[in-house]
């Protein structure tokens, strides 16, 4: 049996939409599934249509006593070829009361051992920590999928995440754990920070970072408020398709982490999700437009002064109505010689007048 962990310790990065949809792509697929809920919160035990707090038998029974085994809590969903192991609260108290127990690491290992030969594959959804619970299902599976919301705060929880894998496969023996790949989530393909921040993770991380993206969906966002997985809420949908391609992706292999060369990316590798001028909407500025937080001259309305009009915050002689001064009639406030009354003597007078007082 394949086991596959759906990690990552920030929240909201769409762990459990992952574990719901390619769980559900897997059965489709023909593969008989379990998905593991591992989440005190029960999400995935939500997403498919189960009530947590209305269980007596969930993965916290299954992993505290030696009964009920894990195929005994294992419930039936409605996708075919897929079963269920759910959660509810009850298990935030499985932290404390394993931290007691010797070999507390392999604890879920020893549990799946008892159905590796009914299922194909196996999918855990973790809590959003490096908790026990967590570390459990590192050492349990043979691969780590990393759920990566194209943010910044996203890629900076990574490195722990790589440390923690790379801990447990050179101290727990026998784990193998290597994370499979990392997979991007909430992608809109209009938004510049989205396609800035997913290029960089694939200069970065190169191969490891999945081919298929998950794109932000409202019906993706929809199907856990019905208690379904995306493929029977909207199985037309632009999610379904992208759930599928997942899964085909993974069954057909990741290159490890390993051969990953650092900081390299070909041009093959960078996907096609940057955002393009022409897919930036006519409100919005290109990149070149955004530079300095300045727009370009033809993005000013004709009702508004150019870039050159409004320099020193001065309208032009154009914009002066024909009642006000010029701004060379309006410097210093001084009138000009032709403005100075009769009574009042001109330059040439003063001077003049200097000139015979001297005398």
């Amino acid at each position: 049996m394949r086991i596959l962990a759906i990690a990552n310790q920030k929240g909201g990065c769409g762990k459990t939409t992952t574990s719901v949809n390619l769980a559900t792509a897997f059965a489709e697929k023909g593969k008989n599934t379990l998905i593991v809920d591992l989440d005190p919160q029960g999400h995935s035990t939500i997403g498919f249509g189960y009530d947590p707090d209305s269980l007596t038998m969930t993965i916290y029974n299954a992993l505290m006593k030696a009964q009920p085994t894990i195929s005994e809590i294992i419930v039936s969903t409605k996708i075919e070829r897929l079963d269920l192991a759910p959660s509810n609260v009850l298990l935030s108290g499985a932290e404390i009361e394993l931290a007691s127990i010797v070999g507390r690491e392999f604890v879920l290992t020893e549990k799946l051992k008892s159905v590796q030969d009914k299922y194909d594959i196996c999918v855990i959804d973790c809590p959003p920590s490096l908790s026990l619970l967590t570390l459990n299902a590192f050492v349990a599976s043979t691969g780590v999928i990393v759920p990566v919301q194209v943010e910044y705060y996203a890629m900076e929880g990574l490195k722990q995440l790589f440390e923690t894998a790379n801990i447990i496969k050179k101290h727990l023996h026998p784990s193998n754990v290597k994370i499979l790949g990392l997979l991007l989530t909430f992608v809109e393909k209009r938004r510049l920070l989205s396609s800035q921040t997913q290029q960089q993770m694939r200069e970065y991380f190169g191969d490891l970072v999945f081919d298929t993206v998950i794109h932000r969906c409202v019906r993706l966002a929809e199907a856990p408020s019905a208690g379904q997985p995306v493929f029977t809420y909207a199985p037309e949908s632009r999610s379904a398709a992208e759930y599928r391609a997942l899964a085909e992706e993974i069954i057909n292999g990741k290159a490890p982490a390993e051969q990953i060369s650092e900081g390299e990316v070909s041009p093959e590798q960078i996907t096609d999700d940057k955002t393009s001028a022409e897919q930036i909407t006519e409100g919005e500025a290109s990149p070149e437009q955004m530079t300095d937080g300045k727009a370009s001259p033809e993005q000013i309305t004709e009702d508004e002064a150019s870039p050159e009009q409004m320099t020193d915050g001065k309208a032009s002689p154009e914009q002066i109505t024909e009642g006000e001064a010029s701004p060379e009639q309006m410097t210093d406030d001084k009138a000009s010689p032709e403005q100075i009354s009769e009574d009042e003597a001109s330059p040439e007078q003063i001077i003049e007048g200097q000139a015979l007082a001297r005398r």
